[in-house]
């Protein structure tokens, strides 16, 4: 064997050393101290389809039985239209619940003009390519064709008071007064129907992109439930799903 020949043959094992020992794009990213990862990055282990055969378990699958959703590079690709060309709406959920506080982080790349959703306990967090569709203008970060961090929180025995319907917010001050055994209410100092205040205690989920947050930031959710992904219009990738869960 001639010098070139061994220097190209060394060559070729030391690549090949090198790339044996390179993590995989499709392994699963490691998680922060805490966090558990909801996606493995391979395959919709741990992720069920509404609506499919309940045969069709997709534990070790890389793709739903009708080909809307599949992984793809490390991620878990919405499509926008089935394998017979169909469309419409289509959700993935996790197939464990989630009755604890918890904080849930995700990448999302959008398509031009792309619309879909995390579900949050059923509840629905509208996520979309945001800037180019003209919403969520106080976004400064967001990236268009790139890849964008989520960070939902979501804690329980939050009071929520909304008065005809409408939330109040920090800035509101209701005053409720019981006087001869007849109650009544001020909003603002100005005197409104005790009826129309409602008060409720639940979970409320506090929603950020790139650490800015979606207007309205905060939205009420049961106090259990699943994370689901939504397919709707246009290409939608999610990945590095991890969630943590609090006391």
């Amino acid at each position: 064997m001639n010098r070139s020949v061994r220097s190209l043959f060394g060559l070729a094992l030391l690549a090949a050393l090198i790339a044996a020992q390179m993590p995989s794009m499709a392994e699963e990213k490691k998680v922060e101290e805490g966090f558990t990862s909801l996606f493995n990055g391979k395959d919709l282990t741990g992720w069920k389809y509404p609506g499919a055969n309940a045969k069709d378990n997709l534990d070790g699958k890389t793709e739903t039985p009708d080909k809307r959703v599949e992984v793809k590079d490390g991620a878990i690709v919405m499509n926008e239209k089935d394998k017979d060309g169909k469309g419409g709406i289509k959700d993935l959920y996790t197939v464990q619940q989630f009755p604890k506080n918890f904080i849930l982080k995700m990448e999302f790349r959008a398509a031009l003009k792309a619309d879909s959703g995390v579900y949050i306990r059923g509840p629905q967090l509208q996520v979309r390519d945001f800037i180019r569709r003209g919403e969520q203008k106080q976004l400064t970060k967001f990236k268009d064709d790139g890849w964008n961090e989520l960070e939902i929180s979501v804690k329980g025995g939050v009071v929520t008071t909304n008065v005809n319907g409408k939330a109040l917010t920090d800035k509101d001050v209701l005053e409720l007064t019981v006087k001869d055994g007849k109650p009544s209410a001020k909003l603002n100092g100005k005197d409104i129907d005790v009826n129309t205040v409602q008060v409720s205690v639940g979970a409320q989920a506090d929603c950020k992109v790139n650490g800015e947050a979606l207007a309205p930031p905060k939205m009420n959710v049961p106090n259990n439930g699943g994370i689901g992904l939504q397919a709707e219009t246009g290409k939608f990738e999610f990945r590095n799903i991890r969630i943590k869960e609090l006391k």
